[in-house]
C-alpha cells in the first residue's frame, strides 16, 4: 500500500475491529481514518471529504445495510466497503442494490489483502 491522502472512516461495533483496522491503514496505507462503535454518530459525523467507508453489516445499535443509504445521502460519492462474518446472497445482493462498491467477510483471510483491495477501491 502507498501513501494516501484518502480519508477512510470504519463503522464497527467491534473495538478490537477497530483499533486493529485503524492501526493498519494508518501506519501501512498512510490514510486519515476515523473509527465509530456506534452508526447513528457515524452518520453525523461522514462528510464530503470522505472517500471510503468500511461499514459492518451486524450491529446491535443500527444494522449496516440501514446506515448504507443514510451515509449516500450525506455523501454520494463515497465508496463503501460492507464488512460481515454472517454472509448470506440475499445480504450481499441488498448492500449492492443499496449502493455498497464491494464486500469483504470478517475475519480478513489477511490484513494485505484487504489493504489491497481499498487501494484499488480508491483508485476508481
Amino acid at each position: 500500500m502507498s501513501k494516501k491522502e484518502s480519508s477512510i472512516v470504519i463503522i464497527d461495533d467491534e473495538n478490537d475491529i477497530l483499533s486493529m483496522l485503524e492501526k493498519y491503514l494508518t501506519r501501512e496505507g498512510g490514510y486519515k481514518v476515523r473509527t465509530f462503535n456506534n452508526p447513528v454518530t457515524a452518520i453525523s459525523s461522514i462528510s464530503k471529504d470522505t472517500d471510503l467507508v468500511l461499514l459492518d453489516i451486524m450491529m446491535p445499535q443500527m444494522n449496516g445495510l440501514d446506515v448504507l443509504p443514510k451515509l449516500l445521502e450525506k455523501n454520494p460519492d463515497v465508496k463503501v466497503l460492507m464488512m460481515t462474518a454472517y454472509s448470506t446472497l440475499d445480504k450481499v445482493l441488498n448492500a449492492h442494490r443499496k449502493g455498497a462498491t464491494n464486500y469483504v467477510m470478517k475475519p480478513f483471510s489477511s490484513l494485505n489483502e484487504l489493504g489491497n483491495k481499498i487501494e484499488d477501491m480508491l483508485k476508481d
